[in-house]
């Protein structure tokens, strides 16, 4: 699936919400786990506490963020 392929409808209503949890490429192509209390911190986390976030937490929303020009790397966000 390409980048151009993505089709994200932000939502209309502003979403309350108190973390955001990313996953991201670094310029190498290597995936770094965020933490994020908004307007507050961004704390580096582990995988394994990603995917623990992921599986557990009930999540509002769901946002897929694509790297242009890469068809391999799939960078997320979700918010809890």
């Amino acid at each position: 699936m390409g980048a151009s392929t993505y089709r994200y409808v932000p939502s209309p209503a502003p979403l309350k919400f108190s973390l955001v949890y990313s996953a991201t490429a670094n310029a190498s192509g290597r995936m770094q786990y965020h933490k994020i209390r908004p307007g507050q911190n961004k704390l580096r986390i582990s995988r394994t506490e990603f995917i623990q976030a992921f599986n557990e937490l009930d999540l509002i929303a769901l946002r897929p963020v694509p790297v242009k020009g890469s068809d391999a790397i799939i960078q997320l966000e979700f918010y809890v």
